[in-house]
């Protein structure tokens, strides 16, 4: 399941451009906003202005809100980090959530009342404020308001123990808060003057000046870091400048790099040192003081062991804020050798191009006219040429450009994108492509990894890729349009064709482009319709592959939405639970009861008349709401299930126990709905095949093999899974000998593990740089032992990314590994077991 949060605004700031990039975000789920009639147009003064900050993300691997254009490198952010799923908020922080958290109750309170009810919020209340507008903006973020939080500040920022005992966080949240709605709705809120900016300096001056502001805690790292980023908020970069050098001079890897909130305090620097660069006051301080670009450059180049590892953004951000100084022509004489220094200490390619490819973007944006001396001219077909090396075009209108699938992988993606056609036009029964538009076509770009993903597309494609992917519709007025999806493949078995993470998600919003909507994404978006937008994609992204919506199907049962209130869904007033589970709710609900409905709306869709579609759903007002109330029930129970659909849909699926040169290779696909699978197609990655239904294969030669199952089943429907598998000739592991009997090696294993029903038997082992696949066997003894595997924390039940929970002891697991460091596997206890051997390959 996956984990989401509110969206931020920064699409809206930059809304003056109409080519539609379609994004995925991901982070941990925050309290859900009150509903809101919709959002202001953005005025115009800041168009061109990069906004504050929003609520905080932390992951990238979920959908979220759509971004309207393609960025130029100067407005690519830094790259942020992804929270681990077992991320523990520090004690002092966790509060009993309140009886109330609305914007009146805000909006009510004034002076010493409202800091005090800011401060006894938790976070999830206070996050919920980035989403208001209208005249609860006004209440709520007014500059006397504001002014009361600020003071609230200075005051326990005088007296900081370190930790949010007292309630700092929330205040500090709130002015993050009010900075970001006001720039979005100052004609609600009202203007910000010096006033207020005084009293936030001087809650900020007394909290840096603390001696609790540098303790290498959780907690206040934490706290640090959303202060950092309020320098950001409230345009203040040029006055600490000190301070970010004092941050970056801080940093130890061996203190720091144990704490997620220390390591993105670090990083939060970045973030007013990406933004300064719009203000005049930041660029008036650097010129009196410009060694803050020494310090980035020698944090850039001492730090670069970072590279390659879960905290290489740190190493590749000061990199990227060294070269963003190339902007200015006062700098360009110090910073241009600065950058070459830093392309030459990395490489283009391999765990320093992070660092290397951010260096090399912004010198070939800001400093063009050197483009040689960089060695970046042509930079973007420079990294196509390097990087996206294999190309397929499966018919007139899928294309493929890829970093690394197989031959096998190209047929499979091929195919799940060609039979998503057909599925796609059954449900909104269009009459073909919106006339006049050009978008004919998709380009379905896949790099290896989220790492890679971030690492090149921004510089090839001008995306943020602080995501989980992006498809750009483009102009579809423009002739020779070409839509691209651009998509990374996951760590592990997603339950995607070739692990191409939201593979189906993403061509969704391109068929709904060329079959639906007329025009620009601007246009689109100009009534409240994302409920069908995300909607649409979500609900065929599962229904197509015949997977169960869990996420969608445990909202339901909560009842937190009513139907008339997600027709109103925009991307500014909903977060990401809203935009996509119950998007997803709304449009399965809608399909189901009332497709008359989705057929009137989508008329006026395609003809661009988005004020007369949006009129079919909204004239309803809350007729459906009660119906909607008992379908979601009916929903919760089971309904919505992919076991419950009556349109038959095969996912292919095998399990690979690995035994010297030989794999047992299991069937484990299954079949949604009416229908049952009827033949399988096994390609072993040799050149030999088979159609048995569980096969037994022997390797000539040790090495990695890609074994690919495609089942067809009785309604005519294909389905196809791949899988990495090792085998080696070095026959029979050998037991493990290291003394701590939880650590596991190459070719080794334990025997007689053995836990009680309910308990974890865990391990672990370090894969050296290079190792690519890593299989894991359970078999022997007595008992039911399931095999959780997770790449960054310890395995369990809940948090995991592999698992093998068949019956009984007999387990396997192959997963795909990218970089070198530990990996956790355990036994989980289903019933008590003993006598089991555990074995690692790789």
């Amino acid at each position: 399941m996956r984990q989401r949060i509110r969206a931020p605004r920064f699409q809206t700031a930059l809304a003056v451009l109409s080519t539609a990039l379609v994004t995925l975000f991901a982070t941990p789920a925050l309290a859900t906003p009150t509903a809101q009639p919709g959002s202001h147009p953005q005025p115009a003064a800041v168009a061109g202005l990069l906004p504050p900050s929003g609520a905080r993300t932390t992951a990238t691997t979920s959908p979220a809100p759509a971004q309207q254009h393609r960025l130029t490198p100067a407005q690519l952010p830094p790259h942020r980090s992804v929270a681990p799923a077992t991320l523990s908020t520090p004690l002092a922080a966790a509060r009993a959530a309140a009886a109330s958290c609305t914007p009146a109750d805000f909006s009510s309170r004034t002076g010493s009342a409202l800091a005090s009810f800011v401060e006894a919020s938790t976070t999830d209340c206070v996050n919920t404020l980035f989403s208001v507008t209208g005249s609860n903006a006004g209440g709520v973020f007014r500059e006397s308001q504001m002014l009361a939080v600020a003071n609230a500040f200075q005051g326990l920022a005088s007296r900081y123990t370190g930790d949010d005992s007292a309630g700092i966080l929330q205040l500090v949240l709130f002015l993050r808060a009010g900075y970001y709605v006001q720039f979005y709705d100052s004609a609600d809120v009202g203007a910000y003057d010096a006033t207020l900016a005084n009293a936030v300096a001087a809650g900020l001056d007394a909290f840096v000046a603390s001696a609790h502001f540098s303790d290498v805690t959780d907690a206040n790292g934490q706290i640090a870091g959303e202060a950092t980023v309020l320098t950001d908020s409230a345009n203040l970069q040029g006055r600490y400048l000190k301070t970010y050098q004092q941050v970056l001079n801080a940093y130890t890897p061996a203190t720091y790099n144990g704490s997620w909130y220390l390591v993105n305090f670090v990083n939060d620097v970045f973030t007013p040192l990406y933004r300064g660069h719009q203000n005049p006051d930041f660029v008036t301080a650097v010129t009196a003081d410009p060694s803050i670009v020494n310090t980035l450059d020698s944090f850039a180049l001492n730090h670069r062991d970072l590279l390659g590892t879960a905290n290489s953004f740190l190493d590749s951000n000061a990199g990227l804020e060294t070269a963003r100084f190339l902007e200015h022509t006062t700098f360009q004489t110090t910073v241009r050798p600065l950058a070459k220094g830093l392309l030459n200490a990395s490489a283009m390619t391999g765990p320093t191009a992070p660092l290397w490819v951010g260096v090399a973007n912004l010198a070939n944006y800001y400093d063009q006219a050197q483009c040689s001396y960089y060695g970046v001219c042509n930079l973007a077909q420079q990294l196509t040429a390097a990087v996206l090396t294999v190309n397929r075009n499966c018919d007139a209108t899928h294309s493929l450009l890829a970093q690394d699938l197989t031959a096998a992988d190209l047929g499979a993606v091929c195919a799940s994108l060609q039979q998503q056609d057909p599925f796609f036009h059954n449900l909104v029964k269009d009459n073909g492509p919106i006339p006049g538009q050009y978008e004919s076509s998709l380009q379905l770009v896949t790099f290896a990894s989220s790492a890679d993903y971030q690492t090149y597309a921004g510089a090839i494609y001008d995306v943020d890729t602080n995501n989980g992917g992006i498809t750009l519709t483009g102009d579809p007025t423009v002739p020779g349009n070409q839509p691209i999806s651009i998509t990374y493949r996951d760590s592990s078995d997603d339950g995607f064709t070739a692990r191409i993470w939201n593979l189906n998600h993403e061509y969704t919003h391109a068929l709904d482009a060329r079959y639906d909507t007329k025009g620009t994404f601007s246009q689109e978006i100009a009534v409240p319709d994302v409920w069908w937008i995300e909607g649409v994609a979500e609900y065929v992204s599962y229904t197509y592959r015949g997977v169960t919506d869990t996420g969608a199907v445990n909202a339901a049962a909560a009842h937190t939405y009513r139907l008339s209130t997600l027709f109103q869904n925009t991307y500014d007033n909903s977060d990401v639970t809203r935009i996509y589970y119950w998007g997803y709710l709304a449009v399965r609900y809608m399909v189901e009861r009332h497709p008359a409905d989705i057929a009137a709306m989508l008329s006026h869709f395609r003809t661009g008349d988005y004020t007369g579609g949006y009129a079919v759903y909204n004239s309803l007002g809350t007729s459906y709401d009660a119906d909607f109330d008992s379908w979601l029930t009916a929903c919760a129970a089971g309904a919505c299930n992919a076991g419950g659909s009556t349109t038959g849909t095969p996912t292919a699926a095998f399990d690979a126990a690995v035994s010297g040169l030989s794999v047992q290779l299991t069937d484990r696909s299954t079949e949604s709905g009416t229908g049952t699978i009827t033949g399988r197609s096994w390609a072993f990655g040799d050149g030999t095949s088979s159609t048995a239904t569980s096969p037994s294969k022997t390797y000539a030669a040790a090495g990695t093999y890609t074994v690919t199952l495609t089942v067809t089943d009785s309604n005519g429907k294909t389905a196809t899974a791949t899988k990495p598998v090792t085998v080696s000739s070095a026959g029979t592991a050998t037991p493990c000998t290291a003394a701590d009997t939880r650590v596991m090696d190459r070719n080794c294993y334990r025997a007689n593990q053995s836990a009680t029903a309910g308990n974890l038997d865990y391990l672990y082992l370090y894969l050296p740089a290079g190792t690519t696949t890593l299989s894991i066997t359970t078999t022997g003894g007595t008992g039911t032992a399931y095999l959780f595997y997770n790449p960054s924390n310890w395995a369990t039940p809940s948090a995991y990314t592999a698992s093998s929970t068949k019956p009984g002891t007999t387990q396997s697991l192959t997963v795909t590994n990218t970089t070198a460091g530990y990996r956790y596997l355990s036994l989980y206890a289903q019933t008590d077991f003993s006598g089991v051997t555990v074995t690692t390959r790789y």
